[in-house]
């Protein structure tokens, strides 16, 4: 107690911080039932979770002959809940559940090399999960069509990014648009609220309503009724994320976007982060690609948030006269962000929702794929 009085006397005066603006709390009578809980999840034991995971995996050995090992499968279940209780007289509880099942088989591969491949699904209701052995199978698939990858010459062509894919870029996003950023001058979005960040296909909401949704909750960290919040609309900038601290450094009223950690630390953050699905499917963008590269999976961490420059690891599948010709390996892709956002000429309507930030197939009108020498 003593040093924490201390600690109060050396602190200078934030006339920022302080508590959440009592007019905007939730009222806890009329919280929304989100429908987050799943008590069916709590009834798997070690030994079904094991059993379920030892399905997926034998569906992906049964797939083919050429998966010969396994980096594993996974089962996992989580349930819990939380309670707030605040000096602004807001209290509110919550609990929640959310069950996942991985598949990670191996083929071998020319020069000794192993291919590895993934498949996954991830709800918050169990029965919602897809079955194991479709896991393991896609799972397999995804493995095998990895099998021959190689490098390409360096070029210039459009890129497609496939959900997963896609989501990792929505997540750097993410983080240029937390109040927080904005105001520690820390984002290349900065001043540019009501202007055009993105193409026009491009729609990203924050939404902590969706029944079901990995991210969703019917108050923020500070008590204050959760909303759904238009981030960027049809390529326009309309607002950034903030917790009641950034919103008064900002000059403005918080988003409800607050979130606690662990050390009951209050901070900025999405919900269900979402860029929202077009109409065509990822066949159909695939088939309007007359040549460039499809993107499965990045690697590295290649990012500047202050300017926007952006260059990964890539691999994929070289796309050639709108079909997949072969597996890729071994590239780099780079464009700033900015440019990124901007140049994106397709959006695909397949969008899942196993994460809190969650896109669908995406197109890149034009990227730099650095491969092996030559053009």
């Amino acid at each position: 107690m003593a040093d924490a009085i201390e600690l109060v006397a050396l602190s200078q005066e934030d006339p920022f911080a302080g508590p959440a603006d009592p007019s905007l709390l939730c009222d806890p009578g009329a919280q929304p039932d989100l429908d987050l809980y799943d008590p069916a999840g709590g009834s798997v034991d070690a030994a079904r979770a094991i059993a379920l995971a030892k399905e997926g995996e034998a569906a992906a050995f049964a797939y083919d002959a050429r998966i010969t090992n396994s980096e594993g499968s996974t089962f996992g279940r989580t349930a819990g809940g939380a309670a707030i209780v605040l000096s602004s007289g807001f209290r509110g509880a919550y609990k929640g559940s959310y069950q996942s099942l991985s598949v990670v088989p191996i083929a071998p591969d020319a020069g000794g090399k192993n291919r590895r491949g993934y498949h996954w699904t991830a709800r918050r209701h169990l029965a919602d999960l897809d079955p194991p052995a479709e896991v393991g199978r896609e799972a397999a698939r995804r493995t095998l069509r990895k099998l021959g990858a190689r490098s390409v010459p360096t070029c210039t062509v459009p890129v497609v990014f496939d959900p997963d894919a896609a989501r990792s870029i929505l997540g750097l996003l993410a983080g240029c648009v937390m109040g927080s950023s904005i105001w520690r001058k820390s984002s290349y979005l900065v001043d540019r609220e009501g202007t055009r960040i993105a193409s026009d296909l491009v729609t990203v909401v924050d939404d902590p309503l969706l029944p079901r949704g990995p991210g969703s909750r019917a108050f923020d960290g500070e008590g204050l009724a959760s909303r759904r919040n238009v981030v960027v609309e049809k390529g326009i900038l309309r607002t950034v994320l903030c917790d009641s601290y950034s919103a008064r450094k900002l000059g403005r009223a918080s988003t409800a976007s607050a979130s606690r950690g662990g050390g009951a630390g209050v901070g900025a953050s999405t919900s269900n982060f979402i860029l929202r699905p077009g109409t065509d499917s990822n066949e159909a963008i695939l088939r309007a690609t007359p040549r460039g590269l499809y993107v499965t999976e990045m690697m590295g961490f290649g990012f500047n948030p202050v300017t926007g420059d952006f260059s990964r690891g890539a691999a994929g599948f070289w796309i050639e006269g709108g079909e997949l010709a072969y597996p890729v390996s071994e590239v780099t892709i780079s464009l700033n962000v900015d440019q990124l956002w901007q140049s994106i000429d397709a959006v695909g309507s397949d969008l899942d929702m196993r994460t809190s930030t969650a896109s669908p197939t995406l197109r890149v009108a034009s990227m730099t794929v650095a491969g092996t020498a030559g053009s």
